[in-house]
């Protein structure tokens, strides 16, 4: 159903167009996005409304585009860009949702739920107070949803220093929201 890279024991042109991606050859990135265009596209309908299929098959071939250098195994590539899709028809359906005022459900609810409207302005107040790098941190990680190796990654830190710069964003938050 998807296009699953081979095993390692022979090369083959999708893994060697993979590594070249990953390098950042042009016409091999093309070649790899082309190629799992139509998987991503029937993965999801199943996840994303009708009208936002399109838009989440572009969105995560543009984020996949991005991101392939980052990549540590590309063995893990298709599951990889099945949960970017996955992510952004979730990303979608909250939107419509928040845009008619339905309750989320759980299974799109996100890293953040809706809270009322005097701790969204405490709570935008406080990250406007924060420094640059640690308002980042926080956006990225309860906002964006990134987990804290895709943190690492984005920010050129290592894992334990990401964790740091998130619990020292976090505390400088809950300090400026107690006051």
């Amino acid at each position: 159903m998807h296009p699953s890279p081979p095993s390692p024991a022979a090369a083959t042109p999708w893994q060697d167009d993979l590594q070249a991606a990953r390098a950042g050859d042009c016409l091999a990135l093309e070649r790899v996005l082309t190629r799992s265009r139509q998987d991503l596209r029937r993965y999801a309908e199943h996840h994303c409304v009708v009208n936002d299929v399109e838009d989440a098959v572009q969105e995560s071939l543009f984020t996949a585009s991005r991101k392939l250098a980052d990549l540590r195994q590309l063995e893990s590539f298709t599951s990889w860009l099945f949960r970017i899709v996955k992510r952004e028809c979730n990303r979608l359906k909250r939107g419509w949702r928040s845009l008619r005022q339905e309750e989320l459900t759980e299974d799109i609810a996100g890293p953040c739920a809706h809270a009322p409207a005097g701790l969204a302005q405490d709570l935008a107040a406080a990250l406007e107070s924060l420094p640059p790098h640690y308002r980042e941190i926080i956006l990225l990680r309860d906002v964006q949803g990134l987990t804290i190796g895709e943190l690492a990654d984005t920010l050129s830190l290592t894992r334990e220093a990401t964790k740091a710069r998130l619990h020292r964003a976090r505390a400088l938050a809950r300090e400026y929201l107690q006051d």
